[in-house]
């Protein structure tokens, strides 16, 4: 099920939002974001909303809608689904109008909700992409801005082709940056748990910032640096962190077997005992 509210009104299916000239069909000027409804709870909802808008604002569009009124309006579309519906929440903010740079005030918001069961504790496979992260000097890297993910599409089409559900791509000096589609977490050899440290070339994900913070609060130390593409061919545990899967173990790099290891298990059950907190 489909439910978008536009215009003043929810409407199911999926509902008609563009113009032939609109400025975000021609000229990619729109982002969104991802948020979750798991069984009527809602984590971190706000700070998702809270990045649309300022997503928004690095590409030059005003937010039509607060954050307070997106959150009501949320809040509103999750009660119209049955009460152990798990959710993709995904707020939208586009150009509907300019020639090359877009009207800020006329940018449009839609708010789409649909069902989209949170992927079981199963493993997936990945691969070394041929493909980087643009600097924030190429692209509008600090933003979810929908004109990035036509190169996470390259990095997926090209890794399926190999046979992988995933890819891992490098920064432009050559560092790991992230998987394709969700922020990237390992053990490594030695014990150490890393994740790439923020360097402007990935977003900054907010499960992923929660993740760092209960496993902090469990006795676990993340520790956020450079990562060297050969540490994950020696690597205990890879797994990523991401508003769609949450907490998801890789278990085959390139052709190395992994297993679903215990710091993965614990950052899904402790994020997952958070949500029933919100």
């Amino acid at each position: 099920m489909y439910l978008t509210y536009y215009n003043g009104q929810w409407a199911e299916g999926n509902t008609p939002l563009f113009g032939a000239m609109d400025h975000s069909v021609w000229l990619g000027s729109s982002v969104f974001d991802g948020a979750r409804a798991l069984r009527g709870h809602l984590p971190d909802l706000r700070p998702h909303l809270e990045r649309v808008v300022t997503s928004a604002e690095k590409l030059g569009l005003t937010c039509p809608l607060s954050v307070d009124e997106m959150e009501a309006l949320v809040r509103e579309g999750v009660a119209r689904f049955p009460a152990d519906a798990e959710l993709y929440i995904r707020p939208l903010v586009f150009a509907s109008e300019g020639f090359l740079i877009p009207t800020a005030e006329a940018a449009a918001f839609a708010l789409t909700l649909f069902d989209a069961p949170l992927p079981p504790f199963a493993g997936f496979s990945a691969c070394l992409s041929p493909l980087r992260r643009p600097e924030p000097t190429m692209a509008p890297t600090d933003a979810k801005a929908s004109a990035l993910y036509a190169n996470t599409a390259r990095a997926l089409r090209d890794a399926k082709a190999r046979g992988f559900d995933n890819a891992v791509l490098l920064d432009a000096a050559g560092n790991v940056a992230e998987f394709a589609t969700s922020n990237l977490f390992l053990v490594t050899h030695d014990g150490e748990v890393v994740t790439p440290a923020l360097n402007g070339t990935f977003l900054a994900g907010i499960t992923r910032a929660r993740v760092i913070a209960l496993l902090g609060e469990a006795g676990v130390n993340v520790v956020e640096r450079t990562v060297k593409a050969e540490e994950l061919d020696t690597a205990r545990e890879i797994f990523s962190t991401g508003n769609y899967g949450k907490v998801t173990p890789c278990t085959r790099y390139e052709t190395r077997e992994l297993p679903a290891g215990p710091v993965a298990r614990q950052a899904r059950e402790r994020y997952l005992a958070y949500t029933e907190t919100t």
